[in-house]
């Protein structure tokens, strides 16, 4: 896909639950993108709490790569033709952190940033940072997202 080779990315393989839920569930025009946890270009996790294994730069790459996994189930979802995508609408992206742990909105720019980087001014979104003690396997970011789509 031209969008690809433009901006240089390449899309890791959409993966499918290992729990009791949907990947991605379509309402009426929203599209509901499931928490995508970090994992690197071989989908090896990307474990570890920000602030002691991991810094700033670590964990903004660990939730760009959220981001990437997003644009793959978005991708899946709308049966591969991502022109069907109106806009991203919200991102809530988790960061595995230590207590005092603040830049948790630096560390999901990657996510953010991707995004908007792919869908140009429709990848545009609101967005919520939240620090948690834990997260799913250990990994060091999570993110969601809704999107709207015709």
């Amino acid at each position: 896909m031209k969008k690809f080779k433009e901006i240089n990315i390449e899309l890791p393989a959409p993966k499918d639950p290992v729990g009791a839920y949907a990947a991605s569930k379509i309402i009426g025009n929203l599209l509901y993108i499931s928490g995508q946890i970090s994992t690197n270009d071989k989908g090896h996790l990307i474990k570890g709490k920000i602030g002691k294994d991991l810094n700033v730069d670590q964990g903004y790459e660990a939730a760009k790569r959220c981001g990437l996994a997003i644009i793959s189930q978005v991708k899946k979802a709308c049966g591969d033709d991502l022109s069907k995508v109106k806009s991203c609408i919200k991102l809530t992206g988790y960061v595995n952190s230590t207590d005092d742990f603040t830049d948790q909105p630096k560390v999901i720019n990657g996510a953010s940033e991707i995004i908007a980087k792919f869908f140009d001014n429709k990848g545009l979104h609101t967005r919520a940072a939240i620090s948690s003690n834990s997260l799913p396997l250990g990994v060091a970011v999570e993110v969601d997202a809704i999107f709207e789509i015709n």
